[in-house]
Formats: structure tokens, sequence, C-alpha cells
């Protein structure tokens, strides 16, 4: 619960520290005293928005500070999962409005994000103002309004991860449908460079192995004869060659060696020399052997080169990339059979799926059905006692298409006087019904939820007399079980409190400044006196006020309304 509530430079609230304790609170002022401001300063350090215009004028920046206690173990888990130690079952939240703008939140002292203190806040503190009662005039909410009162989520979650899963795989589909005209251009265009380079058939390094073959056989003639010219002059029948020059240089030696015996060594290099070079005449006349005019082969060769031109061309690629093209265009072909049995499969998933999801989504109605009865049977419990006697309530229930939240749409109807057929609430509900239909609605969800701290601002708008009474006397009821805080106008539900802030303003060093005083059993009488008659009440109203809160404090002593 909210143990202790400190504010610094809000607004016109220059400071004040408020201790609450369990039960019934009620904060009491003239209008635009700034009760307002209070709330503002809560909803702050539950990481609502907030606005520099908040930072009292001359100030560097606003700062308010909540005390929680006796945790729940599901408030204790989630500050555990964000690191912040609780071991005492308390936390301590903090907001600082800067005046430039910015804001600063804090857990037990360390610097948190805006968003954790919202996430924590929504386990700590339900606020009802007046807006929410906008809830009720937009049938949209109604459906949420429906479950949150209903209490078992496991229908909505079931369906839900179904849903999802539907629209993940419908997603998909749709991407993999939508290419598929691409896909089948595409294929057009990889089917036709499997046939071309297919028939070609080409091999890796053909092609340069086809220009030197085409060179050799374009060029045999030529060829022969240089193979053959270049053998005879190294080697042949006659004396005029290489060969047989060499071994007359060795003649010439031989003839000198007896007077000049230094030749010995070049003797064996010429020996050498005409081993080598018969051995040369021997290859290049091989080599003249293997080259054959043969005019068809070259033809042939020809039209081979000439149809890898073509292909390489047709593609706009080098012979290289050919290869390399044939490859990517079957690997890629592959992957669009690949997506052909994606998307049979998936539509398949999707077919299983739709069917899951109507399933659930039927049970989820009929849940829902269900549930709209028993809401029926305690709201309108709830409003009769708030003095509203005649009051039909009934829920209209229309299946349509698959949302995220089911397959209905959900509208509260309402008839407030006999005689009269249920309608939209929007169209005939009051102010004053409106803040007792959203009381009654907070009473029996406040059942079905664990938070701790309610908190009512202005729950008392267009109500008055026995109506406010009821107002006052159901706020006490649920505050036997949760902590209630309420900003009230009415003494009907002012003198139904077990506690009672006075918020004032008043003129200090030419600046207005709101305080917060907590109220004792006379001032309470003098505060529900003004409220019931002005500013200047009668003896009487103070006599009324009295009797009225000894006869409500009775009441709580001995446990009755």
């Amino acid at each position: 619960m909210l143990e202790e509530l400190y504010i610094e430079n809000l607004a016109v609230i220059e400071r004040a520290c408020i201790s609450f304790g369990k039960a019934f609170h009620v904060f009491t002022g003239e209008t635009g005293a700034g009760k307002s401001i209070l709330i503002h300063g809560i909803q702050a350090v539950l990481g609502q928005r907030v606005s520099k215009d908040w930072v009292r004028t001359g100030c560097d920046r606003a700062t308010v500070t909540a005390l929680f206690t006796d945790l729940s173990d599901e408030v204790v888990e989630m500050l555990t999962e964000m690191a912040v130690d609780c071991d005492e079952r308390q936390v301590t939240l903090t907001r600082e409005i800067r005046a430039d703008g910015g804001s600063v939140g804090r857990i037990n002292g360390r610097t948190a994000s805006v968003s954790a203190l919202r996430e924590i806040g929504t386990l700590l503190i339900s606020i009802h103002g007046q807006h929410d009662n906008q809830i009720l005039l937009a049938p949209e909410h109604h459906l949420h309004v429906l479950d949150e009162f209903g209490g078992d989520p496991t229908y909505l979650q079931a369906y839900q991860k179904s849903f999802r899963q539907l629209q993940t795989v419908a997603r998909e589909l749709g991407r993999l449908k939508r290419e598929e005209q691409y896909r089948r251009q595409r294929a057009a265009l990889l089917e036709k460079q499997i046939e071309e380079i297919g028939k070609l058939n080409p091999k890796p390094g053909e092609e340069d192995e086809l220009e030197n073959q085409l060179i050799q056989a374009e060029n045999a003639e030529r060829i022969m004869s240089g193979l053959g010219g270049a053998a005879s002059v190294l080697y042949n029948d006659s004396e005029e060659n290489a060969v047989e020059m060499l071994r007359a240089a060795m003649g010439m030696l031989q003839d000198i060696e007896d007077v000049y015996p230094d030749t010995e060594e070049i003797m064996q290099r010429l020996n050498a020399a005409v081993i080598e070079v018969k051995d040369i005449s021997e290859d290049l006349a091989r080599l003249a052997e293997d080259v054959t005019l043969d005019e068809a082969h070259a033809q042939k060769l020809r039209a081979r080169y000439h149809a890898i031109g073509l292909v390489k061309k047709q593609f706009y690629c080098d012979f290289d990339e050919l290869l390399t093209l044939y490859d990517s265009a079957q690997e890629e072909m592959a992957s669009m059979q690949d997506e052909s049995a994606r998307i049979q499969a998936l539509e398949e998933e999707k077919a299983a799926l739709l069917t899951d999801v109507t399933e659930k989504a039927h049970a989820l109605s009929s849940y829902r059905e269900e549930t709209a009865a028993r809401f029926v049977e305690r709201v309108t419990e709830e409003l009769r006692f708030l003095d509203m006697p005649n009051v039909v309530l009934s829920v209209e229930q229309e299946r349509g298409k698959l949302t995220i939240q089911g397959m209905d749409s959900v509208a509260f109807l309402i008839s407030a006087n006999k005689g009269e057929i249920p309608k939209p609430i929007a169209k005939i509900a009051s102010g004053g019904e409106l803040s007792r239909i959203m009381l009654a609605l907070k009473s029996v969800i406040a059942d079905r939820d664990s938070i701790p701290t309610l908190i009512f601002d202005e729950i008392d708008t267009g109500v008055s007399g026995k109506a406010a009474q009821k107002i006052g006397i159901k706020l006490r009821e649920i505050s036997r079980s949760r902590q209630v805080l309420c900003v009230t106008h009415l003494s009907q539900i002012a003198v139904m409190a077990d506690t009672q802030f006075m918020i004032e303003k008043h003129d200090e060093n030419d600046r207005t400044v709101t305080q917060v005083h907590l109220l004792d059993f006379e001032g309470r009488v003098q505060e529900i006196a003004r409220i019931m008659g002005g500013d200047h009440p009668s003896e009487l109203m103070l006599e009324n006020a009295r009797e009225e809160l000894k006869r409500v404090q009775e009441d709580n002593a001995n446990g009755t309304a």
C-alpha cells in the first residue's frame, strides 16, 4: 500500500509530506485549492506523462517520492527481476521533473527508466479519474472491461497465442505469394540459361584450349615447315647441319691438343652439345610428325569456338562467368522449387491454424457469454445499491471477423428507468449515472486483481443526496480490503472516510502556496460543515456534521455500513 507521499515544488505545492494508513482516505478543499496536483504527483511516480509546467515557478525541479509497503509477492518478484532489493517488502519510487522538460525516475534511490516506474506502478495503484468515464462511452473498450471482470485470462491468452502464429504464417505466405510473379519471370530466365549453357556443356579451361588448338590447326603447314626445317638444320644426312659443324670444331681442337692441352674441358662441352642438339632435332621431328593438315578438324574447332562466343554474348559474360552462371542458375532453380514447397507447406499450416484459432475463438466467445451473465448480475447488484433501483443492464455480444481480441464485439446497454429499453450507455447515461456505473465496475473488478491501492478522483461528479451517500458507503466497503484514496466535494462521501485531509491554499510572500492538513475530529467537523453550508457554517450545520461523523464512527466500530 501507499504509506507516504512526499512532494516538493510541484505546481502550487511547495512542500508536503502525507502519511497514509489502510482503509479509506478523502481529500477535500475548495475548488482550485490543488487537489488535482496530488493526483498528478502520484501519477508522476507511477511513470505517467509529466509536464515541465508542473514545476513550481522559479524552481529548477519538482520532486515526488512515494513509499510503498506490504508489497505483494507479484511486486516483489518484478522488483527482483529488476535487481531491486526489497527484503523488507517495501519500495520507494521517485520522479524528478526538471524545468527544462526532462525527468528522472528512481527506484530505491537507483536511477530507473520511466517505463520501469510505469511497469511496477500498474501493480501498486489503480487511479480512476473523470476521463475514465470515457471508457463507458466508447464500446470498443467494453470488451476489455468484460475480460477484466472475467478474471480468467487463459482463454484469451490461448487464443492470442494461436492468432499471432496465424498472423506470422499469413504474413510469410503473403510475402512468398507476392514474390511468386517475380519468381515465375526469374524462373523463365534461369531455365533458358540452364538449357542454353547445358546444351553447350562447357568445360573449365576449354576456351583457352580451343584457341590454342585452332591456332595450330589454322597454321599447321607453317608449323610443320618450321619444326621440320629446324630439325633439319640441327641434324640431317648431309654434312651441312649443326651437329656436323660441332663435330668439325671438335676435330680442329683435337689437331692441336698435343701442343695445347687446355682444350679438354671445351671438348667435353662440345661433345655434350652434340648430344643435346641431336636430341632437340629428334624432338622437333616428332612434333612435326604430330601436326596434321586436317581442314575438317579445323572447321569443327571453329564451330565450337563460335558457339561458345554466341552463348557468352547472349548472357553478357566471359567464359569463366558462363560456368558460374550455370551453377548459380541450377542452385537458384532448386531454391525456387523449395519456395514452392514452402508455399504449399504454409498453406497447409495456415489452414490448420485457422481451424485452431476459430475453435479457440468460439471457446473464448462462449466463456465471454458466461462471463457477461455474471457481469450483469454483479454490476446490477452494485448499481441498485448505488441508488439506481430500476436499472436494467445487458451486454450485447456479436460475433464477427477474427481479430487479436477474438471474434466478439461487446457493448454495454443500460436502462435507468422503468419501462425503458436498454440502450447504449453513451446515449442515455447522465454524468452522475456514469460515475456510479464506473464505481460499480471498479468495485466488481477489484475482486479480480491484487492492486492494493485504489484512487478515485471526483467519483462523485453529477451525484448528490442519497446517491452520494451510497457512493461513500461503497467506497468504505471497498476500503475494507483495499487502501482507498478519494478526492471529493461531497460531505456524504467525506464523512464516510477513516482519514480526512484538507487541501487549502493561501498567499505567502506574494506567492500562492497549497498545504495539506491531516484533520482531527473537530477539524473534520468544521470542514464537513463547510462543504454542507459554505465558508461560514451555522451551529446547526456544525452539529449535523458532528453527529454524522459520530454515527459513521460508531458504525465502523460495530462493523456496520
